[in-house]
């Protein structure tokens, strides 16, 4: 062979020295690193189970088969070798610790990718917020790559910290981890043809963009179509998951930690459109991650349901990659990152090791030792006053509207009722379970605060609140009577953000998230110790859900049907407009 047909020109016509030394190690002309011997390889490109070799160098498979010398030889003993899991769909913010910690919570369990959306930060502190993400992800065992946020603010019917226009956004368009467009939230604005969310999109025409669309469909859902979301994370149903697969949506199916759809939308899937389907964990919190697992809990009830293991896993690893166009990853073959997952059994599909880049990260569920990047977080965004916080419903011979609150789901209800009075104001009245909430901008210092009722959080006294309320990520309070509501509005201002729960002048429980009011800067496990903390404490206020605090700040979200709650007020999110808290 001549020395021409060695060189391996890049776009710019320079030498990729490092294709050159290893087209060499897959001739044989040098020693891979590492050689996986005796096990059987998940091929998701075939649909089939090998019985062979795996070879990596560098942190590339550089052959599969038999005959390569490897300076490691790592027996596999009939165990099964796996391409990494990939999380189609995450805002690591939700794991209320930073990406180095979120990573030792997923790489043990086999995910090697996330493809995150940094809107929460960014909805907090703007490009700084996503700079940092960024930033603090670098380097990880964990590949962290990004959609830039298309919904900062979701929607002008909530105050968030800052605003990225289209300008903004194509500022990240080359920035070698931004793949494309996170959820384009504001189904409405692409339906109508907004021009400044027609906009977004068009910065990231021909790349991936990410939909958005709960509840939507018939001629609204193709018009959504049309104007270019690839994606939808956001189906309740069979029947609206499959209208959307009909209509060209990639399906993600979801189970967070208060969005579980997983189990729901099994009816859905069929051997035609499978292909059609990758997995996201979305918002998942420390409890979940850490007891149930994320991605690789996705897979064994997609298992359990009787989905064969290779079509399961490739909802996990080839199915993603190919809708981000990964093509460096998602199956065990040449040329892709040597990102590895060991199961003793396809049924189980529990993780013996977890390898990333060739290097092995996890071994038995527990996390190799890494350094997280030095990044020094955005400084804390709280500006509000909690003693001159505006409580008071002054009260009207009406009924009100109430936000219902529907168990793992984020979704809610909206309902009418005749209010509790006292002394000329609406009371909360734990008896019938309706709670006052409020939302309160800290973000500029306006001072602006709205208040309604809820039901469905259950507290029988006491006060809840957080500095995490999607997406504006605002003060949010929920409780049963208002000085309960302000001890926690005090104690969330002093903390920087967080989490709180409160009776009377007493803080019952609290964890602290510095972080832009969402992420702590501690251990995952200690967050996870604080975060059970607080959830014990409003349960022992009464609330029976399965994490009340992620339930209280999807009440804020004007984005998901069908009442919720900003700093400026009501929403009536299947009308896309604000309403007045009397009916």
């Amino acid at each position: 062979m001549g020395k021409a047909a060695t060189r391996a020109p890049d776009r710019e016509g320079a030498v990729n020295e490092k294709l050159v030394e290893l087209l060499g190690i897959a001739r044989g002309d040098a020693p891979a690193d590492t050689r996986f011997v005796g096990g059987r390889i998940v091929n998701v490109l075939t649909g089939e189970v090998e019985d062979t070799d795996v070879a990596v160098a560098r942190g590339t498979i550089v052959g599969v088969g038999g005959g390569h010398d490897a300076r490691e030889t790592v027996a596999m003993e009939r165990r099964f070798l796996l391409p990494g899991f990939l999380d189609a769909h995450v805002h690591i913010e939700s794991s209320l610790v930073t990406p180095a910690q979120f990573a030792r919570a997923v790489v043990p369990r086999g995910t090697t990718t996330v493809v995150c959306d940094p809107h929460e930060i960014a909805n907090v502190h703007g490009m700084e917020g996503i700079d940092y993400l960024l930033e603090a992800s670098e380097g990880l065992p964990l590949d962290v790559l990004v959609m830039a946020s298309s919904c900062v603010p979701a929607t002008d019917m909530a105050t968030a910290g800052a605003r990225l226009d289209a300008s903004d956004l194509a500022s990240l368009a080359d920035h070698p981890r931004v793949l494309g467009l996170a959820e384009v939230m504001n189904f409405p604005g692409v339906i109508g043809g907004r021009e400044d969310v027609l906009a977004k999109i068009g910065v990231f025409r021909g790349r991936p963009i990410d939909g958005h669309a709960p509840g939507v469909g018939g001629r609204a859902l193709g018009a959504y179509v049309l104007g270019g979301p690839g994606s939808d994370h956001e189906s309740t149903s069979p029947a609206e998951a499959v209208e959307k697969l009909r209509r060209g949506l990639f399906l993600f199916l979801r189970e967070a930690t208060n969005a579980r759809n997983l189990a729901d939308l099994l009816p859905a899937l069929t051997p035609s459109n499978l292909r059609r389907v990758a997995l996201c964990t979305d918002d998942r919190q420390p409890p979940d991650l850490l007891d149930e697992g994320g991605i690789d809990a996705m897979l064994r009830t997609l298992v359990r349901s009787g989905i064969p293991p290779l079509e399961a896993i490739r909802t996990a690893t080839l199915n993603p990659s190919e809708y981000f166009g990964l093509r460096d990853r998602g199956a065990l073959a040449p040329g892709r990152r040597a990102d590895l997952v060991v199961v003793e059994t396809l049924e189980a599909l529990e993780v013996v090791e977890v390898w990333s880049a060739g290097r092995r990260v996890a071994r038995h569920g527990v996390a190799e030792p890494w350094r997280a990047p030095d990044v020094r977080a955005p400084a804390p965004s709280m500006r509000l006053d909690p003693d001159a916080l505006e409580l008071a419903i002054p009260s009207q011979d009406r009924p009100v509207r109430v936000i219902v609150v529907v168990e793992d789901q984020i979704v809610t209800r909206s309902e009418t009722a005749r209010p509790s009075v006292r002394d000329g104001e609406v009371v909360a009245d734990p008896a019938r379970d309706l709670l006052k909430i409020a939302v309160a901008e800290r973000h500029a210092g306006s001072g602006r605060v709205a208040v309604g009722l809820v039901r469905g959080m259950g507290l029988s006294r006491g006060a809840m609140g957080g500095t995490v309320a999607h997406d504006h990520h605002n003060v949010i309070l929920v409780g049963a009577d208002d000085g309960s509501m302000r001890t926690a509005a005090r104690r969330l201002v002093a903390m920087g953000g967080g989490l709180v729960v409160a009776e009377g002048d007493r803080v019952h429980a609290e964890l602290a998230l510095p972080v832009g009011g969402l992420m702590s800067d501690r251990p995952i496990e200690e967050v996870r110790r604080g975060l059970d903390g607080v959830v014990a404490a409003a349960r022992s206020l009464g609330s029976p859900l399965h994490d009340p605090f992620m339930a209280m700040s999807f009440l804020g979200l004007e984005v998901i049907p069908s009442l919720k709650i900003t700093d400026q007020g009501l929403v009536d999110v299947d009308a896309f407009r604000k309403v007045e808290l009397w009916a």
